[in-house]
């Protein structure tokens, strides 16, 4: 399998494999004469344990917002778990934190590259690295149990700026080097993430403190960061991303947003993706024969059905009326092709209640017309390919619907 780390600028693979080098180094060094006592064994479970419920119960979030962040520093709440490794647990127990969050982010996620999750990895083992030395240089102690008085706030909080510093210049230097063309802003990202991250090591702090005095009592700070984590961030993000209230798909706006950054990623990585433009067959003779409210809860009924055959990392959205559009990213012409078959198929065979003013009736019989385009097959730029899935769209409706009609490929 062609892995794209491989096809990147030389600057680039060295800098990523230093990193992750300089990371293994760091991580045989933390071996050496560490002690683990049976006390460090239920920390580090307490903290596997809520990392895993938080990665899990914000898993559609975050997915979401990792693919609206690319080419930008990507932040989240994942810290508070690493970082309060850190204060609290041997520096082995704490890298393994540190390993299992990404591993289980990358599973449930798999929104980047293995290599990218590697370098991720590496970067915040580095930077724990460095929160380890400021804590054990300032404080005499060995973990947060001695951070007791100004010397002890000075510590965490030394320890806390150089976990965040050094992430974020390791991550900043490879988005440097990968995307030479872009600006400084989007580089660097925005002020409000760095509260995030901020916060996130606030909260770090906070795990561990109680770890260390009242175990029992992290459950409740748990509970507290999943309502925090779904109430502010999901609120913020479906702000932002201005859902389609009638489907719960993302709506026209969010949906070329995304296709935006998704072709700038196939074009980075030289990968392709497919695109594809779906028209109900006939539509409005349901809204007539039935009404508009059952029209509705059709429109409702097929967006569950688009989004049951998608895979997780495509992105069903609603243009408008009965239009859909679906990104397929990372998908070969011929598998853009075979996706718009089986949707067609699987819209074919929908038979959906409906309630109107007489009562509950089936509508059944709907068919859909589709048009396939794919990059860089149909077009290189995302307006090119949306014309072109477009014009295929309107083949297929000319030439007696139901069915799919892939674009041709472009000349240009």
């Amino acid at each position: 399998m062609h892995w794209a780390l491989w096809s990147a600028p030389s600057a680039v693979i060295g800098y990523v494999l230093a990193i992750d080098l300089l990371a293994i180094g760091v991580v045989a060094a933390s071996f050496v004469g560490v002690d683990i006592a049976s006390g460090d064994w239920i920390r580090f479970g307490v903290l596997a344990v809520g990392s895993a419920i938080h990665i899990e119960a914000g898993r559609e979030i975050e997915r979401l917002r990792r693919s609206a962040a690319e080419g930008t520093p990507y932040v989240n709440l994942k810290g508070m778990w690493t970082f309060a490794g850190v204060l609290v647990l041997p520096p082995p127990l704490a890298v393994a934190i540190i390993a299992l969050s990404f591993l289980h982010s990358w599973y449930r996620l798999r929104r980047i590259a293995p290599h990218r999750t590697v370098f991720s990895t590496s970067t915040v083992v580095l930077a724990a690295a460095a929160a380890a030395v400021c804590l054990y240089a300032i404080n005499p102690g060995s973990d947060l149990r001695y951070a007791g008085g100004l010397v002890g706030l000075i510590a965490v909080v030394a320890a806390a700026t150089a976990y965040w510093f050094v992430n974020y210049a390791l991550v900043i230097g490879a988005l440097l080097l990968s995307n030479p063309d872009s600006t400084a802003r989007k580089v660097l990202g925005r002020l409000s993430d760095q509260f995030i991250v901020a916060g996130a090591l606030g909260l770090g702090i906070a795990t561990a403190a109680l770890l260390m005095d009242q175990p029992w009592l992290t459950v409740t700070l748990l509970i507290t960061v999943l309502g925090l984590h779904r109430s502010l961030l999901v609120g913020q993000f479906q702000f932002a991303a201005r859902t389609d209230p009638q489907t719960g798909l993302t709506n026209t706006v969010f949906w070329h947003e995304i296709a935006t950054k998704e072709l700038e990623r196939a074009q980075h990585d030289h990968t392709s993706l497919g695109v594809l433009y779906l028209d109900l067959d006939h539509f409005k003779a349901i809204n007539d024969t039935y009404g508009h409210p059952a029209g509705d809860q059709v429109l409702k009924a097929i967006a569950a059905e688009l989004k049951r055959e998608i895979r997780t990392d495509d992105l069903v959205g609603r243009l408008g009326g009965e239009e859909f559009a679906i990104l397929l990213p990372k998908t070969s012409e011929d598998e853009t092709a075979q996706a718009a078959e089986r949707i067609r198929r699987r819209v074919a065979a929908l038979s959906i209640t409906v309630t109107t003013n007489s009562g509950s009736t089936t509508v059944d019989g709907l068919t859909c017309s589709i048009g396939a385009a794919t990059y860089p097959a149909a077009g290189d730029r995302l307006d090119v390919l949306l014309l072109a899935a477009d014009t295929a769209t309107y083949a297929a409706k000319n030439a007696g619907r139901n069915r799919v009609v892939t674009a041709p490929i472009s000349n240009g």
